[in-house]
């Protein structure tokens, strides 16, 4: 970590105003930003709720047999919920933490010390992974590939520290029908919010008028480090021209996104721990319900493009 860059928590004017050309460093300054509140703004904990979460998506998009595997890396790890957590699970043995942004890995690395975890950390672009060929037996990734501006390039990179027989699996990227949706629920839901609570009943539900203007410059530097939706059936192809093969992509998540997305928009709209824990079991337990009717019901008539959640996995050739 020496060797790496110092986290930007506060950028600077002429920062903010180049990050809008360049969508790498607007990754860096929007997550960096975002380092220290980000578990908390996504409910993201290393707990058993947490733990299951992880270990479903990773099941939902791959085979594994119990069995750990020896050295996974996971590119843009943020505050390190994907791997921590199914290294908490027996999925792998040891691992490296990786993001474009210093704040992140430093984040992700304080939670596997807590955590008591094998775990490295170190500022990665996914395009160019500064690791040697075959180092890894399991590459992972939560919610990254649509920050990435070359996923093709980062895909054969993963394809090259892979080992033979190794497997990557991310989980997490939005697809472009389900992204289309969700954004109108989250604009429409911040909109209601932040305008109601103006109302002098409704004042003491409000967050502070420079928290309110802040989380609105995060979201408008949204559009720029948020650079892909994806089609599951040409996310295949471009793993597959990556040398990948047992390719395979699901989507998860209609109904459930369609609760999920007002709610996180809520929750971020008004003053941190004013819902309590009753707020946080209906929206927990509101999103196991639906995202069963996703699995067992929706998801045989509704195409797998209209979800929300897309997951990829393959292998590298023996």
């Amino acid at each position: 970590m020496s060797s790496d860059p110092a986290p930007t928590p506060h950028a600077t004017a002429e920062q903010v105003e180049a990050a809008w050309h360049d969508p790498k460093l607007a990754n860096v300054l929007y997550h960096d930003w975002e380092a220290g509140t980000y578990d908390e703004k996504w409910s993201i904990s290393y707990d058993e709720r947490c733990i299951d979460y992880a270990v479903g998506r990773f099941r939902a998009a791959a085979p594994w047999d119990g069995r750990p595997y020896l050295r996974a890396l996971e590119l843009g790890s943020g505050t390190g919920f994907f791997l921590l957590n199914l290294m908490q699970a027996g999925v792998a043995e040891r691992g490296v933490v990786t993001d474009l942004s210093p704040g992140m890995v430093a984040a992700a690395t304080r939670n596997a010390e807590g955590l008591g975890l094998d775990v490295e950390g170190r500022v990665v672009d996914g395009e160019h992974i500064p690791f040697p060929d075959d180092s890894f037996d399991l590459v992972v990734g939560h919610a990254v590939l649509h920050h990435i501006p070359d996923v093709a390039a980062a895909l054969r990179e993963v394809h090259r520290v892979l080992e033979p027989g190794g497997r990557f699996v991310f989980a997490g990227e939005p697809t472009t029908v389900g992204d289309a949706y969700a954004r109108t629920l989250g604009q429409w839901t911040w909109k209601a919010t932040t305008t109601l609570t103006k109302l002098p009943p409704l004042q003491g539900w409000r967050r502070p008028q420079h928290e309110l203007d802040e989380s609105s410059r995060a979201a408008a530097l949204e559009s720029v480090v948020d650079i892909h939706t994806f089609d599951p059936a040409d996310l295949e192809r471009t793993a597959r021209a990556a040398g990948f093969e047992s390719v395979r992509a699901s989507t998860e998540e209609f109904s459930a996104a369609m609760l999920g997305w007002p709610v996180r928009t809520f929750e971020a709209a008004v003053p941190a721990g004013k819902l309590g824990w009753n707020w946080a079991m209906f929206a927990y337990h509101g999103w196991q319900r639906l995202s069963w009717l996703d699995a067992h019901v929706l998801s045989r008539v509704v195409p797998r493009s209209w979800f929300y959640n897309a997951l990829i996995t393959g292998t590298a050739p023996r």
